[in-house]
């Protein structure tokens, strides 16, 4: 299941594990990425809470926790190369995993549909 939020966020979610990163759209929004902060692992989150940071040649946006929820892993893959959150977004270039606390969360989250028709409108 994925699901989107309205600050382009997606996840990937699989039993009690999201995996979270930027969409197209904010990728085509922030041009080149030349730079990821990613959280540590082992750290807890609320929804909306700044869990990175993406910079790119244009702009530096905040990348916020989706969900409640622990970081369990981050893409060292993505800090090494930026260039995947363009290149592969829903891909190789995911941010981090987050065991989720609280899932039905998830309930209030965009589908693949509703994602569609927001950030075309965004």
């Amino acid at each position: 299941m994925i699901k989107y939020t309205p600050d382009h966020e997606w996840l990937k979610v699989d039993g009690d594990i999201a995996t979270v990163g930027i969409t197209h759209h904010a990728q085509d929004a922030l041009g080149d990425v030349v730079f990821v902060d990613l959280p540590e692992v082992g750290k807890t989150y609320a929804p909306k809470e700044v869990a990175g940071v993406v910079e790119s040649v244009k702009a530096a946006a905040d990348v916020y926790m989706p969900i409640s929820g622990a970081i369990t892993e981050v893409n060292e893959a993505l800090r090494a190369d930026p260039a995947l959150a363009n290149t592969d977004p829903l891909g190789a270039g995911w941010f981090f995993k987050v065991k989720l606390s609280k899932p039905a969360e998830l309930d209030a989250l965009m589908d693949e549909t509703s994602y569609t028709t927001f950030s075309a409108n965004a």
